[in-house]
């Protein structure tokens, strides 16, 4: 490789021109500052928490992903066990088993953001090196085998009976394609998004680097959807129907104090998505965005101008519950939230 290629291959410079790769604050930097026009208005600075009232904090911050869980119809999401620590690996594989769970699993701090911890575990010594890491409370589900994975975006303004999806994300996992000539080690190298993440694919693929993949043969790297991971975000907006609509108003009616979120869910078909016909892994509140924005290529000025919308939105929300009697959380309670979360997520 010449040099100029070494220099135009860097993580630095793939980074530096796709913007979906810059620092959370680069994008959210200017968005923060009409969130806080937004709470001197609402007269909070943690008006979001009446975004949904049946989530700790709006889910901002700190709430628990099996209690939210708990909030959704059982027909549309996996078995899901919270494990707290202190805990063995014998403990851990007995409530899986008592729990009807096996091995491929989906483990993932109980408090979490942007894939931080999330694992595939398929053996014991999983369970063992992940108790070696973990901190914190964690759940565990059966890893889904449905071969779409999305991202829905949910709004309904609680003096209206229906709401809207407003933003649909596909994920693409991380993989690779054989030629017959390279090993898996230079298809990574010779995949930017793959580049990326070589740490971890090192250590992950050890003994398969050398290995040559046949002319055409796929192999998928990451299978967990997180976008730190390698998961490309492709915008699916297209596939907003009214049907679509329909089908998450009447799964959304179902869950108690939520009126604003993204749904991460597994589904067999983008009939089945329309359909409703979906597995829910995870609901996240106020805190989630609306995640086709990072879509390839895609205008960073035009992200910016949605998340300003999702911003508003979010207000909107929190506004109309507030004047139906919702309260805000005070200073005092949002900041012992707050602290509450980062220090259990440090492990202190």
């Amino acid at each position: 490789m010449s040099p100029w290629r070494k220099i135009r291959r860097s993580n630095f410079l793939i980074k530096l021109t796709s913007w979906e790769y810059w620092p959370f604050g680069i994008l959210q930097g200017p968005v923060f500052i009409y969130w806080l026009l937004l709470a001197v208005r609402a007269r909070s600075i943690f008006f979001f928490s009446a975004s949904n009232p049946g989530i700790l904090s709006g889910g901002m911050m700190g709430e628990s992903k099996s209690e939210v869980l708990k909030l959704v119809p059982k027909e549309v999401k996996p078995q899901t066990v919270l494990i707290k620590l202190p805990t063995t690996v014998e403990s851990v594989l007995n409530q899986i088993t008592e729990n009807d769970l096996s091995f491929p699993l989906i483990f993932k701090p109980d408090l979490g953001e942007r894939g931080w911890m999330v694992r595939r575990i398929d053996s014991e010594a999983d369970v063992e090196q992940y108790l070696k890491e973990i901190r914190i409370d964690f759940i565990a589900q059966p890893l889904v085998d449905l071969p779409l994975e999305f991202g829905v975006f949910y709004v309904r303004y609680p003096d209206k009976e229906q709401g809207r999806v407003t933003s649909v994300t596909m994920k693409r996992f991380l993989s690779v394609t054989g030629d017959g000539k390279r090993t898996l080690r230079d298809l990574i190298f010779d995949l930017d998004r793959a580049k990326l993440q070589w740490e971890l694919l090192e250590e992950k693929y050890e003994n398969d680097l050398d290995v040559v993949l046949p002319d055409g043969q796929s192999k998928e790297l990451v299978s967990i959807g997180n976008h730190c991971l390698g998961t490309t975000f492709l915008n699916a907006n297209h596939l907003i129907t009214t049907k679509l609509n329909d089908s998450f108003n009447k799964i959304s009616a179902q869950i108690p104090g939520f009126y604003f979120g993204r749904f991460d869910l597994r589904c067999a078909s983008f009939e089945d998505l329309e359909a409703g016909n979906i597995m829910i892994v995870e609901l996240n509140g106020c805190g989630a965005e609306p995640a086709h924005i990072y879509h390839p290529g895609s205008s960073f000025w035009r992200a910016m101008g949605t998340l300003f919308a999702h911003v508003h939105n979010m207000y909107r929300v929190s506004a109309i519950n507030h004047s139906m009697g919702v309260p805000y959380l005070s200073f005092h309670e949002g900041r012992a939230i707050y602290r509450k979360f980062k220090a259990l997520k440090s492990g202190s």
